[in-house]
């Protein structure tokens, strides 16, 4: 994918576990890999890919990433680069990375907000869950954002690749999952069409 920002070449999701494997901090494979990674099989092309963090964790993001470029995107996109030490506050979410400022860009990661042991969406505080639960193991060890979570974050959008992973992932949401999208749905769109599918 190219865009006025550059071009980007992503990661496989298996070279980002591998780089991001080396953390003790929580960190997952988001976006529509993550949904892919789900159901076991590609359903479309990918522009980027994502890991998700915690905020508290942000500077772990130099350790994996060390002589990389690393920018951050302050609202509503403009890039800058992120040095080692500097705290992004709420309201920067999205670090973009490379491994040189001439190559493409390889992960966009993402960071969430956390109080104690519980994420809260950064979307709306409302919507939260204990950490532990936030992530599944995959087949082949790479830990993912939990489908309905991040199926959550793709309701705010109508776009054809959201309709996409929607539908594939639904058949893996077990009760408790479609409870919890439902749940969340309500608060906070409650007349989303998804909602036709998941129990009221």
């Amino acid at each position: 994918m190219s865009n006025d920002l550059g071009v980007w070449e992503p990661m496989t999701p298996r070279a980002a576990a591998e780089l991001f494997g080396r953390l003790t901090t929580p960190w997952w494979i988001a976006g529509g890999y993550a949904i892919e990674l789900l159901v076991g099989r590609t359903l479309r092309s990918h522009g980027d890919i994502d890991v998700l963090l915690l905020r508290r964790d942000q500077q772990t993001v130099h350790e994996v990433l060390n002589g990389w470029d690393i920018q951050a995107a302050d609202p509503p996109g403009t890039l800058r680069p992120w040095y080692a030490g500097e705290w992004l506050p709420a309201g920067v979410h999205d670090i973009w990375c490379r491994e040189n400022a001439d190559g493409p860009w390889r992960i966009q990661v993402m960071l969430d907000e956390a109080d104690g042991d519980e994420w809260r969406s950064r979307r709306d505080p409302r919507i939260h869950r204990p950490i532990t639960s936030l992530g599944l193991l995959t087949e082949q060890g790479i830990p993912v954002l939990a489908p309905e979570v991040q199926l959550f974050y793709k309701s705010k959008r109508k776009l054809e690749k959201d309709e996409t992973d929607f539908t594939a992932a639904l058949p893996f949401l077990n009760s408790d999952a479609r409870q919890w999208l439902d749940d969340s749905l309500a608060l906070t769109a409650p007349n989303h069409p998804w909602r036709e599918a998941l129990p009221r």
